[in-house]
């Protein structure tokens, strides 16, 4: 039996990362603090993302990740939640990744999901098929990528960043599952990307300028690029392919809501 089918497999724990950079264009133009509490068809995008986890099968638990807790009083649902123990409030740290590795010692729990408060299209479906392929993956992390051939194909308006591999472009679906502790060796890689980020040769010396300039002339394969990525980061690393298009927009910029808000009145 694999571990995507074992029914006595632990339960995710999710985190989300609700943390809000300073002046956020779309927290900005919605004239809010957080991006969180911007509403996508009438409900915080926040708000929707915690239905989709509570909704979902493979999820035990919940914790949101927030530099100032007090933005989540302004959610009453949410208020409540927190009150009855049902959602945990973690500060954030001074980066994305910083909070992720400050999380994972503080909720001491693997396998643990990470996705993002900006998530307005998430569901239950997207979560449940993203964690049964990432535990039979037998990888220490996945990452959820999505086809361009896939979201082009249902929006073609969407403004999507894709990276070229030889079988397709992917864009990121903002869902990672850390499945042992050797993942935290991804996110420790993730700390020193953001601390390098000006001085990228020194990240570039970890997979070797034969390997990036195959990845460069798209002559990898997205498979064959993740198991060269574990190797240079210490940890076994798998790509989970998202069949759905919805999995890769999440809202980074005024357009991106935009194109959220059309999705959910089509829907509607």
């Amino acid at each position: 039996m694999s571990r995507a089918a074992d029914p006595s497999a632990a339960p995710f724990t999710a985190l989300v990362l609700a943390g809000s950079r300073p002046d956020d264009p779309v927290a900005r133009a919605c004239g809010v603090s957080h991006k969180a509490l911007v509403p996508a068809g009438g409900v915080p995008m926040l708000a929707r993302v915690l239905a989709a986890l509570q909704a979902s099968r493979s999820v035990g638990r919940i914790a949101v990740c927030i530099e100032d807790p007090a933005v989540l009083e302004r959610l009453p649902g949410l208020r409540a939640a927190v009150a009855a123990g049902e959602i945990a409030v973690l500060a954030a740290a001074a980066s994305p990744s910083r909070s992720v590795l400050a999380a994972a010692g503080s909720l001491a729990a693997f396998p643990l999901l990470v996705t993002t408060a900006d998530h307005a299209l998430l569901s239950a479906e997207m979560v449940d098929r993203f964690c049964d392929s990432a535990r039979g993956s037998g990888a220490d992390i996945a990452v959820g990528l999505a086809p361009a051939s896939v979201i082009l194909r249902d929006y073609p308006e969407a403004q999507r960043t894709f990276l070229r591999f030889r079988d397709d472009r992917f864009s990121g679906c903002n869902l990672f599952a850390l499945l042992t502790p050797r993942a935290l060796e991804a996110v420790r890689f993730w700390t020193a990307a953001e601390r390098h980020r000006k001085r990228p040769w020194r990240l570039v010396r970890s997979f070797g300028l034969l390997a990036l300039l195959r990845f460069a002339l798209g002559r990898m394969t997205l498979d064959e690029a993740m198991r060269r990525a574990g190797r240079a980061i210490g940890a076994d690393a798998a790509a989970v392919r998202m069949a759905q298009a919805e999995a890769a927009i999440d809202v980074d910029k005024p357009a991106d809501l935009a194109l959220v808000e059309a999705i959910l009145r089509r829907r509607a």
